[in-house]
Parts: C-alpha cells; structure tokens; sequence
C-alpha cells in the first residue's frame, strides 16, 4: 500500500491550515507557496476535504479555507479515507466467499493484523498531535 500524492498533499493541507489560519481563512495560493504545491492540485485536494467535512471555504475579498472542526478532532485516518479510499492492505472476505485454508491462515495471522495496525495508527494521531497544539505529553512538534 502507497499513499497517492492526493494523500500526502492533503495531509500538508491540513497541517498548514492548523499552523497558519488560526481564526482566519487562508487562500490556497498561500498554502501552495508555502508547501511548493501546484494550486491547481490543491484545489483538488480542497474539494474533497471540503466535501468530507474537514475544511470550509468562505468566498470574497477576505475568503479562503480554514479547519472545520479544531485540529484535536480531525484523525489523520479521516482525511486519509477521505482522500484515497479504504487505508487496507487488502480488502475483507466477501460474503459467501470461500478460500483455502492455506490463504485463510494468511488472511488471518499477516493481512488482518495489518490492516489493523494501520488503522490503529493513522486512527490515533490527530492534526493537533502533529503540529504541537496537542498537550505535550503527546505532540511531536512538527513544524511546516
């Protein structure tokens, strides 16, 4: 499993509005200077968070985008969901599906305890554990 462009460039997204906007809104060409992302891209990236309900947009003179929910309560796997699907290194059994014992038993001891381990991962860490916003018992002082 890889994480698209979409993903990485979404997360930096993320990240920079956490770091940046504050109680204001930032434009996309800001965040695309900053983070040397083409805007064009970015824009849609902004869609789809936008539409998954991790970021806003205000339209006018003073617009941009800003978080829509404070940085503790946006997941690193919500926005990763979001942006790229289902985070498994393979998909579940489908029902009435019938497999040998053989990939069963791989099924089981390798790719399940995989997919759980990356969900666990990317389900526990937050925007605000990343970018230091978090208490310090359990930030990592990421910085843009």
């Amino acid at each position: 499993m890889k994480i698209s462009t979409m993903g990485r460039y979404g997360i930096k997204l993320l990240l920079d509005l956490a770091r940046y906007s504050g109680k204001a809104h930032t434009t996309l060409k800001n965040i695309a200077r900053r983070q040397n992302i083409s805007v064009r891209y970015l824009e849609h990236v902004a869609i789809t968070l936008r539409r998954a309900g991790l970021i806003r947009s205000v339209k006018g003179a003073s617009g941009g985008y800003a978080l829509a929910k404070r940085p503790e309560e946006i997941h690193i796997g919500d926005a990763l969901r979001a942006l790229e699907g289902d985070m498994l290194v393979v998909d579940p059994l489908a029902e009435g599906a019938h497999e040998n014992k053989f990939h069963a038993c791989v099924r089981r001891t390798v790719l399940e305890p995989l997919n759980c381990a990356i969900a666990a991962s990317i389900d526990k860490e937050t925007i605000a554990s990343i970018t230091g916003t978090a208490g310090a018992d359990e930030s990592y002082m990421y910085f843009i």
